[in-house]
């Protein structure tokens, strides 16, 4: 069941009026005429609710000194973006809401817009917000020198024999998900229960306690089935505390489902960063140094994640690689467009794509091939657990073991000769192939860590085992899948730890009352943090069910081991008791050994020691078309690590989607305003999404280094395929164009972009 399809007695539809400008005052709004029309049951203004709409939660404070302007549900002064909310309607049928809206008529005085992220923080530019005196919300650095990590990277740079220097455009994209954003409150006496297609039901629980003040205890979140999120549903939206309070205010439930323009619109964005790289190396391609110089667009404010997502790369834009001095720094700039905030992988895409087409630029520089030059700087495998020199550990990984067998699925030699002819021959169509050789960090992440940096919250998660007394078993976790086959893989995990048949487990989840505790789904944590949470739980069953299984075998629990689902006495052959017989004996307790409770119930949770480390080797061949800057990709090859796999159909389908989100970002997504802030690809009539037509086929494989210490030795998969693919796919058009003085083409790498890249190239006609 989606979000828009639950229905109430008695229920109110909400549309929400949206401000046409990107910057401008509210000098006035009148609804007196919407208010009249039959249907309508309210109209609902910023400045009704300034008193108690609060400010949208921003949870991660980068820097102390960070700014983070309140972020009002309903403008109530100002609007910000192009599509920010300033009234909302309640009427007894969605198509009265929607006409009331044309009926309000607001009274803005415009403001300068602010669009560009460097001229933004010129002397003399208009501010996003004037209380601030800056369009700087923070610049965040690090350097390996000052760490105690490495050496000094300037240094390093200054005195090397090979400097390559790039700037590389991470264009806005917008996450397209599936269902468009949902929420439905009913504000019955008793309780509050809210439905909403998101990934975070319990992180919308507690902020709307924590902001509105209601009683966390009264406040039920339901995540039914979520149509897609890929990040763009981590987040607490003002929609839902717009509903939330126009329900109270009302004391009638309130429906809210946005349109597909709305959606477009106001949803946030992802990516949108200028990327400044600068690499050293050796003449023999080792490197020396590296230094990235980040400006990230914030947009008009700061939502749950926005000034944490480009920072979450900034342990990786190292990669897989040996770098001995490293220097990041990263400054968030307010503009008057849509916030950005996390886009499946979130920083690390931004991170790989970066280091990954700089290393292909050196190797060009070199005259090396990319992938030798890749081999002589990488991490070999002997030499796990590994420091980086930004001072993570990665836990386990072979990246020569992933990259031969992704060339030999490519047949990586062959292409590269028939490459070699094509240039030799002149060939109209020319061939390229891209390299991406990427890790990436994923479970987020140890509490401490977390709360060390700014984040508001924790990064453990939890789960729940009852046995029932029948043998059947009820599994509550914590985390909220939206698509990712957490019932079926789940089942899989307590079918195997308690030796009962698949078909006799349920799992629930995405809903605050039954499954209470949790941290949700996002950042590939589901597995390797919730899977390790219901592991533990699964062990603890078996354990609480021992002095059972021993009173009734008349053995010492030590002298019993559990095996397929059942205890077995040591030694002794056909003696048994299934762990089924003894959730009935515990429940009827008629004949309980002492100090064993009436039920078989465990939870457990988990927190992290530590990230997970994914890696993987990515390999496309693209034909490049010189006359029109057509693309076509000829072939796409992916093999990942991502230790042991519980669900080998899983991990293709999260493989594929991930990579088909990478190959949209480098070839066809890209969010475009213009001069005055406003959205010109609202819809996906001019937003190009790609079709199965678009695609090529995608090869997969997998190579298997277990996480260390993991009781599954799982890793991370569901962001994988898009960190790894859109480096992969600008490489392999970058590398057709290099004879005609291509260094780089910017994404999305449009025919039109193509063309005029190699019409500037000052290579070969």
């Amino acid at each position: 069941m989606w979000t828009d399809n639950v229905s109430l007695p008695g229920m109110l539809h909400l549309a929400i009026l949206r401000s046409p400008m990107s910057h401008a005052r509210i000098d006035g709004i009148d609804a007196s005429a919407a208010r009249s029309m039959p249907g309508v049951v309210d109209v609902i203004t910023g400045r009704d609710v300034a008193d108690v709409q609060g400010s949208l939660p921003c949870a991660w404070t980068v820097t102390p000194d960070m700014a983070h302007p309140d972020h009002p549900p309903l403008a109530v002064d100002e609007v910000r973006f192009a599509g920010e909310p300033v009234a909302v309607v309640a009427a007894r049928d969605h198509a009265t809401a929607l006409d009331a809206l044309e009926a309000i008529e607001v009274a803005y005085e415009p403001l300068p817009a602010v669009m560009d992220i460097e001229d933004a923080l010129a002397d003399g530019s208009p501010l996003v917000h004037q209380s601030l005196g800056t369009n700087k919300s923070f610049t965040w650095a690090f350097d390996s020198a000052e760490e105690g990590t490495g050496g000094d990277a300037a240094a390093a740079i200054d005195a090397a024999d090979v400097v390559v220097r790039r700037r590389y455009v991470q264009q806005r994209v917008i996450p397209a998900f599936m269902e468009p954003r949902s929420v439905v409150v009913d504000p019955t006496p008793d309780q509050i229960t809210v439905w909403s297609s998101t990934q975070v039901p319990h992180f919308v629980r507690f902020f709307l306690a924590a902001v509105l003040g209601t009683p966390e205890h009264k406040i039920r979140v339901i995540a039914p089935d979520v149509g897609g999120g890929f990040g763009g549903k981590l987040q607490i939206t003002a929609e839902e505390f717009i509903s939330f309070l126009v329900a109270q205010r009302l004391r009638k439930p309130v429906k809210y489902t946005e349109s597909r323009s709305e959606a477009m619109l106001s949803a946030h964005h992802g990516r949108d960063m200028i990327q400044d790289v600068d690499v050293a190396a050796d003449r023999d391609g080792t490197v020396t140094a590296l230094r990235v110089r980040l400006l990230a667009n914030m947009g008009g404010y700061l939502r749950l994640l926005t000034p944490a997502t480009p920072l979450l790369g900034r342990y990786m834009y190292n990669g897989i690689y040996k770098f001995p001095a490293h220097r990041f720094e990263c400054t968030g700039v307010f503009t008057t467009t849509t916030p950005t905030d996390a886009y499946r992988g979130a920083g690390r895409p931004e991170a790989t794509f970066a280091i990954e087409r700089v290393m292909d630029d050196l190797a060009a520089e070199l005259g090396m091939d990319p992938v030798e030059l890749r081999r002589r700087n990488w991490i070999e495998r002997d030499e796990f657990p590994f420091t980086t020199v930004t001072g993570l550990t990665y836990d386990s990984g072979d990246y020569a073991a992933a990259t031969d067998k992704a060339m030999g699925l490519l047949g990586y030699d062959e292409l590269r000769r028939e490459q070699a002819e094509r240039r030799a021959a002149g060939d109209r169509v020319q061939l390229g192939i891209g390299v991406s050789t990427y890790t990436e960090m994923c479970g987020l992440a140890p509490s401490r860590w977390l709360g060390s940096l700014g984040y508001a919250a924790g990064g453990w998660e939890s789960a729940i085992v009852r046995m029932l007394p029948t043998g059947k078993v009820e599994v509550l976790t914590g985390t909220s899948p939206h698509g990712q086959g957490h019932e079926t893989a789940w089942s899989q995990i307590v079918a195997d730890q308690l030796g009962v048949p698949f078909e006799d487990i349920e799992v629930m989840h995405g809903d605050t009352r039954t499954s209470h505790k949790g941290l949700d789904t996002y950042g590939s944590r589901s597995l390797a943090v919730g899977g390790y949470a219901l592991v533990e739980a699964c062990k603890r069953v078996v354990e609480k069910a021992r002095p059972m299984a021993a009173h009734l075998l008349e053995c010492d629990p030590a002298d019993l081991e559990f095996v397929d689902g059942s205890y077995r006495v040591k030694g002794t052959p056909g003696a048994s008791k299934s762990i089924t017989e003894c959730a009935l004996a515990i429940f009827a307790a008629h004949d309980l050994p002492d100090g064993v409770e009436p039920y078989l119930d465990a939870d457990a949770s988990y927190d992290p020691v530590d990230f997970s480390f994914p890696h993987g080797t990515h390999l496309c061949a693209a034909e490049v078309d010189t006359e029109t800057g057509q693309v076509r990709l000829r072939s796409y090859v992916a093999v990942d690590d991502i230790g042991k796999v519980v669900n080998p159909l899983i991990v293709e389908g999260q493989v594929h989607g991930g990579v088909a989100q990478g190959i949209a970002q480098a070839l066809f997504e890209e969010a475009i305003y213009d001069e005055d802030g406003n959205l010109m690809t609202g819809t996906f009539v001019e937003y190009t999404i790609p079709s199965s037509a678009d695609l090529p086929d995608i090869v997969t494989d997998r190579t298997e280094t277990p996480a260390p210490g993991h009781p599954l030795g799982a890793k991370g998969v569901g962001e994988a395929g898009t960190i790894a693919s859109t480096p992969a796919v600008v490489n392999a058009v970058v590398d057709a164009l290099r004879p005609y003085g291509v260094t780089d083409v910017r994404m999305p790498c449009t025919p039109e972009r193509v063309w005029q890249a190699i019409r500037n190239g000052g290579g070969r006609p």
